[in-house]
């Protein structure tokens, strides 16, 4: 790649089943999906930023502070393809890379997001990167959880939301087990991005309901890089309740 741009895009819908509207919901006097663009705004690696939706609350709230955002189909079955969609319609160019940031994590560090950049600049034989931190045992037995394991140049060999790997003889000390927790961070090729969302769906990516999944069964690379933590995923009322003392707290510290 000799010239290309880094496109930031967050899909945000209103109809969360857990969470109605959360992307409008409020946290300290912002809607969260403001929160989430103010974390990523102004990193120097990012050349673009858009919220890509089917809600015209959504697309108002966004564009009444400045930001971009990109109507796309309600009927899409994914991020996936709603960022996908929202890409073409900038006309980003081949070799642009497109990072996928969760419109649910107002916490999402920027120095996660730099990471996973980084990772699909200098591994070019990769078609997309993805994040993960360490998780202890019992969080690795949450099958709302997804692990990964990596192989040993950085690529995912699997994703499950069972635990892996499983620990036989249980003979690894509880701070030698290598449970990798899966963040929902990923940086595409575009590509890439565009063939993957005409791909037909994969046996595994079926069993499991892991759409990354389909990447591996299809022979493509993922680069994983490992950070340090997991952001808060607001996906519940309580969820969001924690996401407010949170930023109350860090607004007080501050």
């Amino acid at each position: 790649m000799d010239s290309y741009k880094v496109i930031a895009i967050i899909p945000a819908r209103m109809g969360s089943s857990r969470l109605p509207g959360k992307p409008l919901a409020d946290i300290c006097g912002r809607p969260m999906i403001l929160r989430v663009v103010e974390r990523v705004k102004d990193m120097d690696c990012i050349q673009g930023l858009a919220i890509a939706t089917d809600s015209l609350e959504i697309a108002e709230c966004v564009e009444a502070h400045g930001y971009r955002a990109i109507m796309t189909d309600p009927t899409h079955p994914s991020g996936s393809d709603r960022i996908a969609q929202a890409a073409a319609i900038m006309g980003l160019d081949p070799d642009d890379i497109v990072v996928n940031i969760q419109g649910d994590q107002p916490f999402v560090e920027p120095a996660a997001i730099k990471t996973i950049i980084e990772a699909l600049e200098t591994d070019q034989d990769a078609s997309v990167a993805t994040a993960a931190c360490p998780l202890t045992e019992s969080e690795a037995r949450d099958p709302n959880r997804v692990k990964v394991v990596i192989d040993g140049s950085g690529r995912a060999l699997y994703f499950s939301r069972s635990l892996i790997p499983f620990d036989r003889d249980g003979k690894l000390k509880p701070e030698k087990r290598p449970y990798l927790r899966h963040l929902g961070l990923y940086a595409y090729r575009m590509d890439f991005l565009q063939g993957f969302v005409k791909m037909e769906p994969g046996r595994l990516e079926s069993i499991e309901r892991l759409e990354q999944l389909r990447i591996l069964e299809n022979g493509y690379g993922i680069a994983v890089r490992i950070v340090q933590s997991a952001p808060i995923d607001v996906d519940t009322a309580e969820d969001l309740e924690k996401a407010r003392l949170l930023f109350k707290a860090v607004s007080q510290a501050g």
